[in-house]
């Protein structure tokens, strides 16, 4: 196959040559696309020594699939491009997630979704698709009515330079210097900032409506309700969820902790008498889902509570993006 990175420098554009490279994927050709500013420099990858390219309308010719990592201002301009070269276009971007015409892709959930493409298949948001693992198990033994989720959502999820300032900021306190936010409008650095994304009339933010609007459509259910809020956390890389799941059927605690330890791309950690659950530092680097926590909620009758964690820049974002890349080749 003939494969393209649009956004190749990034951070996800990076971690995809890298999951491609350990999946193995069958490439006879990797383009490496980004900014005018990167176009002409080298990369080392497991595919080879390879020359940055100008992301441009023409530079999709002869291609297979593009992988983007890229903004949504540029895959919105660039996918008319991609789908006239004739390739698939898998996006990591949020433009074209809620598109009726356009798959919203998780492999372990609605793989087969993706086989109705028209040229364009959209990767969910990192925390969506975290969470949704997690719960699939349960939605498969009853229908999800509705979730609670709070989101603890690492510093890399805010681009490379998150954990820069996070870094920096400790530094400065460390000696006594002034603090600069130039990512995140506050202090992240021993702090906790229950704002990601732009917020809207009824006081949620975009972040947050993504795990309900993104979760109807991936796991098929219309009528679900989500109550979401989102926090950074001075935590370098991996998102966890808290998560209490309302479904249509009582279920026991045991039944779902089976359920949850035979799913695809779960990792069941739910052991609190040797103080063993899933961990942000446990879940890095590494693309399953870790699930613990599993316990009757109190406050609601028949929900469960748990808690997941996984790593948002590879199964949250690249590795996501190369096993639908993988369900195509199939």
């Amino acid at each position: 196959m003939k494969v393209a990175i649009l956004g190749a420098t990034g951070a996800v554009g990076q971690q995809m040559i890298k999951v491609l490279g350990e999946r193995k994927f069958p490439i006879t050709e990797l383009r490496l696309l980004a900014s005018s500013r990167s176009a002409g420099s080298y990369m080392d990858t497991p595919f080879g020594n390879i020359q940055i390219q100008e992301a441009c309308e023409s530079a999709f010719e002869g291609l297979d699939i593009v992988l983007g990592a890229a903004e949504n201002d540029i895959a919105m301009k660039l996918a008319p491009a991609i789908k006239a070269a004739g390739a698939v276009f898998v996006d990591n971007s949020s433009a074209f997630r809620m598109d009726p015409e356009v798959p919203l892709v998780i492999p372990e959930i609605n793989a087969a979704d993706a086989l109705n493409h028209k040229g364009i298949i959209s990767n969910p948001n990192c925390s969506t698709i975290i969470t949704l693992v997690a719960v699939n198990a349960i939605n498969k033994l009853s229908p999800i009515k509705a979730m609670v989720a709070s989101t603890y959502q690492a510093v890399s999820g805010a681009g490379a330079g998150g954990p820069i300032e996070l870094e920096a900021q400790i530094n400065a306190i460390a000696k006594g210097e002034p603090v600069e936010c130039k990512v995140f409008k506050h202090q992240i650095a021993y702090n906790l900032i229950p704002e990601i994304g732009g917020a809207n009339a009824e006081g949620y933010t975009s972040e947050e409506m993504k795990m309900q609007n993104e979760g109807r459509k991936i796991m098929h259910l219309p009528q679900l309700n989500v109550t979401c809020t989102c926090v950074r956390v001075p935590v370098i890389r991996s998102h966890s969820i808290s998560a209490t799941v309302i479904t249509e059927q009582e279920l026991s605690v045991e039944e779902v902790r089976k359920a949850i330890a035979a799913a695809p791309g779960c990792r069941l950690v739910d052991d609190m008498a040797n103080h063993s659950y899933p961990m942000p530092l446990d879940t890095s680097d590494q693309d399953i889902v870790f699930v613990g926590r599993i316990r009757k909620d109190l406050a609601i009758p028949g929900a469960l509570a748990l808690w997941c964690s996984g790593d948002q820049v590879r199964k949250g974002a690249a590795t996501n993006a190369v096993q639908i890349a993988e369900l195509l080749i199939k």
